[in-house]
């Protein structure tokens, strides 16, 4: 008998293997000057931590992550009614996955909206993640310890337990969603890519809420925009050819005083 590692073990694994492979690929992909948001001087000389405590920020949050994960699989495992021996519809996955992806920018926009507007929140536990002036991949995940725990960890629970899905869904759709953090944060406009064609939240949306001018604009993450532009936070932006080779996601006229 071959040794076999259970779905809900892989469901942990899986995100974390997955945000260090992909974003590991935007390192590499980092050169391209032409194709960055800001220098990499600026990503050198802007940012407020070295990239060694951002790393071991990370593996922080991912160890927490999993801790709580464990803990989610082994409560509702008994109780779900979706087991990985049955075979589910492609329509039922569709709506696990976009239940899973509402309930998820949901949580995660009044969360990250309140973090910003409340000072003493902003000031000792969302100002860490803000210390990445210059996004980078593997900074998707630089968040203050209970940040990551409120935002991301308790926003993806919920979104498993709303969606109903199973352990192995859970894996497809925590590897998007980590995909989709990385591919945000990553600092550049590659053309071609899927994720700026299709969603509206992309790198360049949210590299200007990262900016000073707007701090205030664009929570939404991952996902959808809808509780931007329903609440009034969103910031239209344009891209334009930046000095010295690249690109700038700067905003509309109607902001720029703001």
């Amino acid at each position: 008998m071959g040794f076999e590692i259970s779905e809900d073990v892989i469901g942990i694994i899986a995100p974390i293997m997955v945000y260090w492979i992909y974003s590991g690929i935007y390192v590499l992909l980092g050169s391209l000057e032409n194709y960055r948001l800001h220098s990499k001087k600026d990503e050198d000389e802007k940012n407020l931590v070295s990239k060694g405590t951002v790393v071991k920020g990370v593996l922080l949050q991912q160890s927490i992550q999993a801790v709580v994960a464990t803990i989610l699989y082994q409560v509702a495992g008994s109780d779900s009614g979706n087991t990985s021996n049955e075979k589910v519809s492609l329509l039922v996955l569709a709506r696990q996955f976009v239940t899973a992806m509402l309930v998820m920018d949901t949580w995660q926009y009044f969360m990250h909206r309140f973090m910003h507007h409340n000072k003493f929140l902003y000031k000792h536990i969302h100002s860490q993640h803000h210390r990445l002036v210059v996004p980078y991949s593997y900074g998707a995940l630089y968040n203050h310890p209970l940040e990551g725990l409120l935002l991301d960890t308790i926003g993806g629970a919920l979104s498993f337990l709303a969606s109903g899905m199973s352990a192995r869904t859970s894996i497809f759709f925590f590897s998007f969603a980590t995909i989709k953090t990385v591919d945000d944060h990553c600092g550049l406009w590659l053309p071609g890519n899927l994720f700026h064609i299709f969603f509206k939240n992309n790198s360049a949306y949210h590299d200007v809420h990262h900016q000073l001018y707007g701090s205030k604009y664009n929570f939404s993450q991952p996902f959808f925009v809808m509780w931007d532009r329903i609440l009034g936070t969103y910031m239209p932006y344009s891209l334009e050819k930046r000095t010295g080779g690249g690109l700038e996601a700067r905003p509309s006229e109607d902001y720029k005083d703001d």
